[in-house]
């Protein structure tokens, strides 16, 4: 089936539909030979040869998306040179693509992950600011109340100041337990958010995605996400929905 060329090159990962486009303006985007420039050149992945700076693209797969209930102490990888447990352990026997993790948990952290093929929602559900995700969280001892309001507005890490928190107490003790929602994803952020203010993450839990909860999704388990799933960020979490809420 024939599909816009920027379209075909989203999708085999070679890059965003804008930054496709700007491919093909510069020329370096080529269908069966031929040089391309126009915007709305049709071509079919299956049969056409399409190169990029004169080598050809990889062939397309059919895509798909899969929401994972990742548990603790398995690698967001689809390999690792120690041989822990990962994600790909998991999906055994499920979609003959090889999917790829959008974004990662750590190794001991647990919850909502999503992976897929498409290169294109990748990105869009990477960009910084795009999607909102909720976190359960529980830390040793008892932040003070300015330790939390420091988090809230934002620390600097790296060298970078995080953007604002939504940080509520669910239950306080000995161990306190937090829900997060944040939209960075910074390197291993909220465990070493509370590492700055003194207060070791025990657990670590990603309960939302956007709209998407576990809804019964038991730990190890996963199930496609539906076309609508999928439609539903980009109308949510794209340009004109941005920050509108979760």
């Amino acid at each position: 089936m024939e599909e816009r060329l920027q379209k075909i090159l989203a999708h085999a990962g070679v890059a965003s539909r804008r930054a496709a486009e700007r491919l093909i303006e510069e020329g370096r985007i080529r269908v069966n030979g031929t040089v391309v420039r126009a915007m709305g050149v049709r071509a079919d992945p299956r049969r056409d040869r399409i190169d990029v700076d004169g080598k050809p693209i990889r062939g397309v797969s059919k895509r798909a998306y899969v929401l994972l209930n990742k548990p603790p102490n398995v690698m967001s990888t689809l390999d690792d040179p120690e041989g822990r447990p990962t994600v790909a352990d998991l999906l055994r026997g499920g979609p003959a693509e090889r999917l790829y993790p959008v974004g990662r948990l750590d190794f001991a952290s647990e919850g909502l992950l999503i992976l897929t093929n498409d290169g294109e929602f990748t990105r869009f559900m990477t960009r910084a600011g795009n999607v909102p995700k909720v976190y359960r969280v529980k830390v040793a001892g008892s932040p003070p109340a300015k330790a939390v309001d420091r988090l809230r507005r934002g620390i600097t890490l790296d060298g970078i100041r995080l953007e604002r928190s939504r940080i509520e107490i669910l239950k306080p003790g000995a161990n306190t337990w937090f829900e997060i929602q944040i939209r960075q994803g910074r390197n291993r952020q909220i465990r070493r958010m509370f590492d700055a203010v003194g207060h070791r993450v025990m657990t670590l839990r990603r309960v939302r995605m956007g709209f998407l909860e576990a809804d019964g999704l038991r730990r190890g388990a996963w199930r496609e996400l539906t076309p609508g799933e999928v439609a539903r960020f980009y109308s949510r979490y794209g340009p004109s929905g941005l920050r509108t809420g979760s």
